[in-house]
């Protein structure tokens, strides 16, 4: 089995291919590779699209790669791979979004990724460091998972959702902020498992062993 972690030059890969692989050697999760070949896309079994850095601009380099936003697309729409968004590259599975401005996103969840504005002016944003876990709806990759747990977020948008179901957890930051979204073969995490500790590297364990 080989999981591909998209690689269009939206962050530093290290620590996500680092946390990926000692996952895959803990739980027999197959091979791991980073690479922005849109022919190994193609072939991967699960696909991960990590992403730092502003929505417009995460679209762009996605999509100026040859052949690699089709080759995503395919393998997740018409093939029905796994497939893990992180940070970013979970707002990129909204509608649109909204950050500088309208953008186009992948359209797989319903919804807007809007500006955090939090109920109390004393907190900051972005949203950067720990928090609390609110698990809103069950799903495979929370097995082992437990509302209270902690992750560790950077970032000052977040995934309003036009249906609640597909919003699978929430953090509370001045009011409700998406930490987790979902559907089908279809999960997206806004928080960094690869820096969350003993709860990320589980889910990343469960996403590799998971047969949607």
């Amino acid at each position: 089995m080989l999981t591909a972690i998209i690689d269009y030059e939206s962050g530093n890969l290290h620590s996500a291919h680092k946390a990926f692989e000692r996952m895959a050697r803990e739980t027999d999760g197959g091979d791991i590779v980073v690479t922005g070949d849109a022919d190994v896309v193609a072939k991967a079994d699960r696909i991960v699209l990590p992403g730092d850095g502003a929505f417009p601009a995460c679209m762009a380099e996605l999509k100026g790669h040859s052949g690699l936003y089709a080759a995503m697309v395919e393998a997740v729409e018409i093939k029905g791979r796994p497939f893990m968004g992180i940070c970013v590259g979970m707002q990129l599975m909204a509608t649109w979004g909204r950050e500088y401005r309208d953008t186009k996103g992948l359209d797989w969840v319903s919804g807007e990724v809007t500006q955090i504005l939090p109920d109390d002016p004393t907190l900051k944003v972005p949203h950067m460091g720990w928090n609390d876990l609110i698990l809103d709806a069950p799903h495979p990759v929370f097995e082992g998972i437990a509302t209270g747990d902690h992750a560790y977020f950077v970032h000052s948008y977040h995934m309003a959702v036009s249906d609640p179901a597909q919003r699978l957890a929430h953090v509370d930051y001045g009011g409700d902020v998406t930490a987790v979204i979902g559907t089908g073969t279809m999960i997206g995490l806004q928080f960094h498992p690869e820096k969350s500790q003993s709860a990320g590297l589980r889910m990343i364990a469960n996403f590799l062993n998971w047969w949607p």
